[in-house]
């Protein structure tokens, strides 16, 4: 047991257990996942390479969806493009990227350090039939990244990775997208592939909701209010009004209800009895229900 957590420890990888429910029985599954304090260095050693990039408005959005995913390493490929005020503009906040990113003169040379050289292609071929899913190379990337750095390479525009570059891609990767046109925008591929390996860090939470959810005892208040705020305005009558009110149950019940959605909820409710009464102390006006065969109209004043 302590050789295994040592070896956690210099890996920088865990054993997770998580308990599922099926069927009402427990399932375990084991699986490996990086350590949380060491994310943040495996994403950091993934390099986005591109190869002969023929827009600079291209260069610039990879940048950016990388700074969104945690990627910071970029590379160019025999790139010709000089301008770069198209590129700042797209990579918006992440121009930083672009600032430090690299510029070789061949595919060879900007993976050369690289454990693990991916290359994305949508194209089909011999040498091109044993690619898989990002989804399905993300856990493989991540565990690379735990000891070495990663290439993620990608083509130009046009034509995308040609055979020689293909041919210094350990694995290939492909998108799955529709079969009438696979190949997508440089920007979308890389972020698709960013994504996965973003996901499988399982590195995002959701922050908490803030109000918890409300106790029984509170909702049924609310139900109370709403019953005879209903039956005030004559949305219903007495005879109806049991089974009226499951449906108010049914509609207020489909997601989860805070302690904040029935407060709004009984003072909504609070208001509209106030103005009933209001409406009901000048003269001889009185809340009537409206006409209809179904019981589902709303209420009329007469």
């Amino acid at each position: 047991m302590l050789a295994c957590f040592l070896l956690a420890l210099r890996t920088s990888w865990f054993l997770y257990c998580i308990i599922t429910r099926h069927d009402k029985q427990k399932h375990f599954i084991y699986a490996w996942r990086p350590a949380p304090w060491d994310i943040t260095g495996m994403l950091q050693a993934i390099r986005v390479v591109l190869s002969r990039p023929l827009y600079s408005g291209n260069i610039g959005s990879v940048a950016r969806v990388m700074a969104n995913m945690g990627l910071s390493d970029l590379v160019l490929v025999q790139s010709e493009i000089e301008e770069p005020a198209e590129a700042r503009k797209m990579a918006c906040n992440a121009r930083a990227i672009l600032d430090s990113c690299r510029r070789v003169d061949n595919l060879a040379e900007a993976v050369a350090d690289c454990v693990l050289v991916i290359g994305a292609t949508a194209r089909e071929g011999l040498y091109r039939q044993h690619c898989r899913t990002p989804r399905e190379w993300a856990p493989e990337i991540l565990s690379a990244a735990a000891s070495g750095r990663v290439a993620l390479v990608f083509g130009p525009e046009d034509n995308g990775l040609n055979n020689e570059e293909v041919a210094l891609c350990t694995r290939l990767v492909r998108i799955p997208s529709s079969p009438d046109y696979r190949a997508l925008n440089l920007s979308h591929a890389v972020l698709v592939c960013a994504y996965e390996i973003f996901v499988a860090a399982d590195r995002f939470e959701l922050p908490p909701e803030k109000s918890p959810e409300a106790e029984a005892g509170k909702k049924e208040r609310m139900f109370a209010m709403w019953e005879a705020l209903l039956l005030r305005i004559g949305f219903m009558d007495g005879e109806k009004a049991a089974h009226m009110m499951q449906g108010v149950r049914r509609i207020f019940t489909r997601g989860r209800l805070t302690d904040d959605d029935v407060r709004i909820l009984m003072g909504i409710a609070r208001q509209m009895q106030w103005y009933a009464e209001k409406v009901e102390s000048y003269g001889d006006v009185k809340i009537e229900r409206a006409a209809g065969a179904d019981g589902t109209c709303a209420g009329s004043e007469s």
